[in-house]
């Protein structure tokens, strides 16, 4: 999932303002006090979501939210990454070959309406995302089913032709273009969560985008709560749903998501009793948290890597040359070091997972780089273009201000940075419509593929022009391998094939620092960090 990075502000300030908000907090009820009578989590949350149909978005700021509101057939564990709790169905069973799966939905499912959850809704969620005509951004999720690249690239026009079926009310049918031994977990990211079909065709037609369906206060989920409270760049706050099939469980009253954009603001936020967790925290506050609140400082793996996408229809950046230059010149040990404490230089794109492990490719080498520009016609930068490169935030400025430098000491070009909101800034790339940008990628679930089949021909989350059919065979090629050796050294050659031609260029491999308060219960370090909303419990 897309996700955005990182900056700094005068030290001084902000450790007089870090000051205030501890001394301050001592004086009344806090918000977080009043907040943890109440039952209410407080949840720092980064940006405004772009929206809250879960079928138009690709980020991690609008899964947290859209993770409370809705849910797949196999939960998330709070404790375990790899651990499969029943969710929208109570079990499931699969052939052999891991091709043809059987989902049995929970009896008792409904819709936040009172609605009855059936597989007829799943069949319809998936028709949907993989209709040509709604374009649906993160439809390629989809396309382990049979059939659903066809469709929705519209060689077949039949969608009963793709791998789902409803059986029955209660029993939904899942058919593979290849074994997925990985299905269940796969089944717990947003893409493949049903949709309401009674509610979104009150509103429009089923390929209809942004209608009235998912705001208030038109909006059901299937999830453990509902939509109470949508302040546009104040808070979201949804509330326990007592449709929920395991609402007997779930601890918490509410949720409140605050998108607060900058870290700081939000790192003030917590400390001055506003918050019980941060999406983030600066990374040269890590060291002053660890001194003086080490209790509140969370460290955490992630199956994250952040990098530069790069638009290769630009004239100059369609030269693999040029976009190997750029990256030879980041100097990966220092950008980790100096700016972004706790995260890890990038050697590739995907970080270990498992026994996966790609061959490194990335190197720090200006001389090299400087020989390839020349070659591409821009020697000593003399004719290069001056490129923008788009930043979601102020907070990411420091790592691509430090980029910048790097490319102007050795390279003598140019690249200027351009501010955007979230909403604009995903706009821009899912349009081309920009040069260079500062951006990042979590798993949405552990197999190499999340990282690797984004950069295929017309994928959603590929934004930026570049495609290989050698790159899409070994894909396919390992799509097929039921030996993990194999497979995974076809991922490898894919890999090496992707960091050659370098449409985007890997900085750093991700590590969650935040701040957590302790009366938040049931709350584990996990590797894609998705904590099941209906686990967590405030125990002031």
């Amino acid at each position: 999932m897309a996700v955005m990075l990182r900056s700094v502000m005068p030290r001084c300030l902000l450790m007089i303002s870090l000051a205030c908000c501890w001394l301050g907090s001592c004086q009344k009820e806090t918000q977080v006090e009043r907040a943890n009578r109440e039952g209410i989590l407080l949840v720092g949350n980064s940006a405004e979501p772009k929206a809250l149909d879960h079928q138009l978005v690709t980020g991690v700021v609008e899964s947290k939210i859209i993770t409370s509101l809705f849910e797949g057939l196999v939960a998330a564990d709070s404790a375990q990454d790899d651990a499969t709790p029943p969710g929208a169905a109570i079990s499931w069973e699969h052939n052999d070959a891991m091709t043809e799966w059987i989902f049995h939905l929970q009896p008792e499912g409904k819709w936040s309406d009172g609605a009855p959850v059936t597989a007829q809704d799943f069949v319809f969620a998936y028709n949907r995302l993989l209709h040509p005509d709604f374009a649906g951004p993160y439809a390629e999720m989809l396309y382990f089913l049979e059939n659903a690249e066809a469709f929705n690239k519209g060689k077949i026009a039949d969608f009963s032709q793709v791998g789902v079926k409803a059986v029955d009310d209660f029993t939904l049918q899942l058919k593979l273009r290849e074994p997925v031994p990985y299905l269940p977990s796969l089944t717990r990211h947003y893409t493949w969560f049903p949709v309401p079909r009674h509610v979104v065709l009150q509103y429009g037609k089923m390929t209809d985008r942004f209608t009235k369906w998912s705001v208030l206060p038109n909006l059901v989920g299937n999830g453990p709560f509902k939509l109470i409270k949508w302040r546009f760049h104040d808070f979201i706050e949804v509330q326990r749903n007592h449709n929920y099939w395991n609402s007997s469980k779930v601890a918490l009253n509410g949720i409140r998501f605050y998108p607060i954009e900058n870290p700081y603001t939000e790192t003030r936020a917590f400390l001055s009793g506003q918050l019980h967790t941060t999406y983030q925290l600066p990374s040269d506050l890590i060291r002053t948290m660890k001194k003086n609140e080490p209790d509140l400082l969370r460290q955490e793996p992630y199956v994250g890597t952040t990098f530069i996408r790069i638009n290769t229809t630009r004239p100059a950046l369609s030269d693999p040359r040029v976009r190997q230059a750029l990256s030879l010149t980041l100097d990966r040990d220092q950008i980790c070091e100096h700016i972004m404490e706790g995260f890890f230089p990038a050697h590739s794109l995907t970080p270990k997972m498992g026994s996966y492990q790609p061959e490194p490719k990335l190197a720090f080498d200006p001389e090299k780089a400087r020989a390839l520009l020349a070659e591409a016609g821009f020697s000593n930068g003399q004719g290069f273009p001056v490129f923008s490169m788009l930043i979601a935030r102020p907070s990411a400025r420091a790592s691509a201000e430090a980029i910048q430098a790097m490319w102007n000491k050795h390279l003598n070009i140019r690249v200027n940075l351009q501010n955007m909101d979230w909403g604009s800034y995903v706009s821009a790339q899912q349009s081309l419509n920009f040069d260079m940008a500062s951006a990042g990628w979590i798993g949405d679930y552990l197999d190499p593929t999340t990282f690797l089949n984004m950069w295929t021909k017309g994928n959603g989350n590929n934004n930026t022009g570049w495609s290989d059919p050698q790159y899409e065979k070994l894909l396919r090629d390992a799509a097929m391998k039921s030996d993990p050796a194999e497979r995974f050294a076809l991922f490898r050659e894919a890999e090496a094939t992707l960091m050659d031609a370098q449409p985007i260029l890997p900085i750093s491999y991700q590590c969650r620092n935040y701040l957590l308060r302790p009366e938040v219960k049931g709350w584990h370090p996990l590797l894609l960090d998705n904590h099941p909303w209906e686990a967590i419990r405030l125990e002031p």
